[in-house]
């Protein structure tokens, strides 16, 4: 409503918000009564499984589907990439260009039998050169492999007008500003690729009924995957429900219906039967999504005091066989010095093409910069975090330098920093175990995606709320009932949250840490508009000015004095036969006293090393983060240790190994693809940064930015324990040994 003021209470006044709450749906999700897409069973129901390609790189010639569609209990065999005719009448045989990419698909009675009709199809395959060696530049440069990516240059000194070969004149001006730097370092770092690994793999459930699509789809946008489904079939987004209750995973990878998706509605509309089409965990892991790689050689000039001054740097890396990679933006990350010359390759591999993994290029690009501040540290034989403060002055990001500075000192004190800190290398070791100290800094945007929420208060004084928005596990449910029942002054449980499909309003996908500050602005608006309409009516009963009214703690009252007022069933009633409904929208840009943009945060890492055995534990991890005002602090809390979780999975264990021969990708089950266990976690101490300067700036995204950090920080713990540097993550024994051994 235009003349409603939108804002949130001050935390003397807040009843619910900011505080810790338990999560709505804590007990179905733990006790397994949440179903999730995989769990969806239809009546009748066909079981799809699809044939992935076993050759990293090819052309499928012809596909035999005779002898599957004998197996007993195959109902339909549905080809997704078989050769075809030109307009000429030639023969077009497609070209398969990573290894699982899904060629046809059996749909049958049971799942066995789907199976065995896979293995029963016939394919005859051209083969073609593979390339898999996203680590060597020159490599792939030599197979045609490699591309120019984007770049940028930025000099304080300016060439003179006269100045012909401006390219000469960049290359002499960081030259000489190496040159008179104090400290040079000379480094060469990476990240590997890994994958989204997501606990339950991509796929849908679905069925036709009358002409329209009814799809249990495991996505984190149910809003516009009818969009996706309708446009692939030929009907229009209203005539598709997308629902999607609960999602195990989607960090990134499950925005679109995807090819499979499609494939079970075609499939479900040729046999008239419902259709349950989940990729296996093989599929998941090669064509469900990836990380894509970054590698960089850096040189950086500093000055006496340890401030960079000059940053050069060329990067690769690999998105896969539709390239991308590791963007240029994100090299240096956060800071970034006055002079800066980067370039960058793409190389095209046979794996599959990069989807957004929780941060896009964040973690990466943290990973193969601060690494070099760090060794700047080492080099200077000076304290790391002495090193990260003074360049402060030089940063690029969504935070303050005044921010990151607290944050850092907050981190410090709970790490020890000041008593557990050694310079590189020089720490006591019991018997050939080391320890060390690091730290690494982020930034994130976080703004509030798009958002409607339809309110409906009805006589009786319950509440419900419609809103198109999925829960990827943040607490999303939790979060909409908190701001209505602190707006409305209501015990949480008092409000009913309807959210997982696509016939309820608009709300934008849960990607880029946008949901909480959407949800909480449609949500927030729509309790104030509704009070506005409300409480009129009670200050007519009442016979005060409506202004002097407040809603809490199940009442409507005048402010300051709780007994002249009524409950909230009582005011209510007045509504007489109809409920109140409300829709209240934001729009995801417009600026809004209920949400902001640009978090900062930090994180240190103790580890150990065992030189014997190149084995690295984390014996502690804290993480400082803001996020402006926080709505549910448990889950807040909880979105920091998953996402610490992660960041030491993929800064010790994860990686995906191509063959270079084949291309095969060779750890693509769990079994081989190494995810960190408990007892390799260590303790994890969470602070959430929220002074009164923050906490006005409203609602912003936390999902992605503590993911960021933790793999540059534990890569510098380890460089600090050894006194030498791992170059590339994840941190493996077998890397560790090496190093070591050629150091």
């Amino acid at each position: 409503m235009a003349d409603t003021k939108y804002d949130w209470p001050s935390a003397e006044e807040a009843s619910l918000i900011g505080k810790s709450h338990d999560r709505l749906d804590g007990l179905a999700k733990s006790t397994g009564a949440a179903e999730y897409t995989y769990d969806v069973n239809l009546e009748n129901q066909l079981i799809v499984r699809a044939l992935g390609c076993p050759h990293a790189h090819c052309r499928v010639l012809s596909i035999d589907t005779s002898q599957a569609e004998k197996v007993p209990g195959v109902v339909h065999v549905h080809l997704m990439r078989a050769p075809t005719t030109d307009e000429d009448g030639n023969r077009v045989a497609p070209e398969i260009e990573c290894q699982g990419e899904l060629i046809a698909a059996v749909a049958a009675e049971t799942e066995a039998a789907a199976a065995e009709g896979v293995q029963r199809l016939k394919v005859d395959y051209e083969l073609l050169d593979a390339f898999v060696k996203d680590d060597d530049v020159q490599a792939a440069e030599a197979a045609g492999r490699a591309s120019p990516g984007p770049g940028r240059v930025q000099l304080e000194r300016e060439p003179d007008d006269d100045v012909e070969d401006i390219e000469a004149f960049e290359a002499a001006e960081i030259e000489r500003l190496l040159g008179d730097s104090a400290y040079v370092v000379e480094g060469q770092y990476g990240v590997e690729a890994i994958t989204h690994c997501c606990l339950e793999p991509h796929g849908t459930t679905l069925q036709w009924k009358d002409k329209r699509l009814d799809a249990h789809l495991s996505t984190q946008n149910v809003s516009r995957t009818d969009d996706g489904f309708a446009e692939a079939l030929g009907i229009t987004a209203d005539d598709v429900d997308v629902r999607c209750e609960y999602i195990g995973g989607g960090f990134g990878s499950k925005f679109a219906p995807d090819a499979w998706g499609i494939a079970a509605a075609e499939i479900a509309r040729q046999t008239g039967r419902p259709v349950k089409f989940m990729l296996t965990r093989d599929q998941e892991l090669k064509i469900g999504g990836n990380r894509p790689s970054g590698f960089v050689r850096v040189r950086l000039g500093a000055d006496e005091n340890g401030i960079v001054r000059v940053w050069d740097s060329q990067q690769w890396g690999t998105g896969g066989y539709g390239r991308g990679g590791v963007t240029d933006r994100v090299v240096p990350y956060v800071y970034e010095p006055k002079n800066v010359r980067r370039s960058s390759t793409m190389i095209k591999t046979n794996f599959a093409p990069q989807r957004a993994w929780r941060a896009p290029n964040h973690p990466q690009g943290c990973a193969m910069s601060q690494t070099a501040y760090d060794d700047l540290a080492a080099k200077m034989a000076a304290d790391s975090y002495d090193i990260f403060r003074k360049n402060l002055e030089n940063i690029s990001s969504g935070q303050t330098a005044d921010v990151y500075a607290d944050q850092m000192k907050i981190a410090a004190e709970l790490m020890d920093w000041k008593n557990l800190w050694h310079p590189h290398g020089k720490g006591s070791r019991q018997g050939s175990v080391a320890d060390g100290l690091g730290m690494a800094l982020h930034t994130w945007g976080g703004t509030a995606n798009s958002s409607t929420c339809l309110l409906k208060i009805h006589p009786d004084g319950g509440v419900e709320s419609y809103c198109g928005t999925q829960d990827l596990g943040t607490g999303t449910r939790t979060v909409c009932a908190l701001v209505l029942a602190e707006t409305l002054g209501l015990p949480v449980e008092a409000v009913r949250v309807h959210i997982g499909s696509s016939t309820y309003p608009f709300s934008g996908a849960s990607g880029g840490s946008t949901t909480v500050g959407a949800v909480s602005e449609s949500h927030r608006r729509a309790g104030q508009d509704a009070l506005a309409k409300l409480l009129p009516l009670a200050a007519n009963k009442l016979d005060v000015d409506a202004a002097q009214l407040v809603a809490r703690n199940g009442r409507i009252h005048v402010d300051g004095d709780p007994s002249r007022g009524m409950t909230w069933k009582e005011a209510c009633r007045l509504l007489e036969l109809r409920p109140l409904e409300l829709t209240a929208s934001y729009r995801r840009g417009d600026k809004s006293p209920l949400s902001n943009e640009g978090v900062g945060g930090v994180q240190m890492a103790h580890v150990t090393v065992d030189t014997a055995t190149g084995v690295v534990r984390v014996k502690k991890l804290v993480a400082v983060q803001d996020m402006g005002l926080i709505i549910n602090r448990k889950t807040a809390e909880s979105q920091v240790y998953g996402a610490v979780i992660m960041a030491i999975a993929y800064a010790l264990f994860e990686q995906r190994i191509g063959d270079p021969d084949s291309g095969a990708f060779v750890n693509a089950e769990l079994a081989d693809y190494r995810l960190p266990r408990i007892g390799d976690i260590g303790q994890i101490v969470v602070h959430l940064h929220e002074p009164q300067e923050q906490r006005a700036r409203g609602v912003i995204g936390l999902g992605e930015p503590p993911v960021i950090s933790g793999g540059a920080a534990i890569s510098n713990a380890v460089c600090n324990a050894l006194g030498v540097r791992i170059p590339v993550l994840p941190l493996t024994p077998k890397r560790v040994l090496d190093t070591l051994r050629n150091a």
